[in-house]
């Protein structure tokens, strides 16, 4: 029997074997480029040439997020998870940038929160790296944070970059996004418009919470996610042979080291 499109995009998103691993590795490292394309031209002025680059990665962003949303089991799910939603302001700001002659590039940064979040990606990265597996947790929080400075750094710049109260640059927006985020302030540059005053708030209080859950991913010893088959506890010690929940033997892939 003939494999369907639906079948044969559910193999290469989903399935195990070692051309669809490459399918999903190779799609991380389109992420990867985007990503750091997205923050190095956020300060660049739009030009027609960048909004055709932008429209055509656009296009290939969509094409993606379809054939995962075609293939989803549960599709209501699938459009209510955060990444979904990143990935739909992404794929909007860049098709109608060329329509609106508008520098909404720090919308695109938002991207970065598709980094290594797809379940079988991360199946992958658990399966082939003992380093990957041992610090996932802080892994994740370190990503998440490193997308909030830099989005939080172009919104800065595009939104309230100005001679008057310092922001001018996109440096300076970098410099003035890292104190707040680590509550330093040392006052050299503070926002002067009431809009900027409230960015700021949100950005100290968000950005306390990443540093929290990276520092408490790196303190706290280590942790294997293997779902128990009993309870459904995700999170186990390394050496564990036993769920502590419920008790049920747990089989948990290693590499020989413990």
């Amino acid at each position: 029997m003939k494999e369907t499109w639906k079948e044969f995009l559910t193999r290469l998103y989903t399935g195990s074997s070692k051309r669809a691993r490459q399918f999903r590795f190779a799609l991380i490292g389109f992420d990867a480029f985007t990503i750091v394309l997205f923050i190095v031209l956020a300060p660049v002025p739009q030009t027609p040439a960048l909004e055709a680059l932008g429209f055509l990665l656009g296009i290939l962003i969509l094409m993606d997020f379809s054939a995962r949303f075609w293939i989803s089991t549960d599709r209501r799910k699938t459009l209510l998870q955060i990444y979904t939603i990143a990935d739909l302001i992404v794929i909007a700001s860049l098709l109608i940038t060329p329509f609106i002659h508008e520098n909404i590039a720090f919308l695109r940064i938002l991207r970065g929160l598709r980094l290594i979040h797809s379940y079988h990606l991360l199946q992958d990265l658990r399966r082939i790296s003992p380093v990957f597996n041992k610090h996932e947790n802080a892994v994740v929080a370190a990503i998440n944070l490193f997308v909030f400075v830099f989005f939080s750094t172009s919104v800065v710049f595009a939104l309230f970059a100005d001679k008057s109260n310092g922001f001018e640059g996109y440096v300076n927006s970098l410099y003035f996004t890292v104190s707040t985020l680590t509550t330093t302030g040392y006052g050299d540059i503070t926002p002067q418009s009431s809009g900027a005053k409230l960015l700021s708030v949100l950005m100290m209080v968000v950005g306390v919470a990443l540093f929290v859950q990276l520092a408490r991913a790196v303190i706290q010893p280590a942790k294997v996610n293997y779902k128990c088959k009993k309870c459904g506890l995700l999170k186990h010690d390394q050496d564990a042979v036993h769920c502590k929940h419920c008790g049920e033997v747990v089989k948990i892939e290693t590499h020989g080291a413990v």
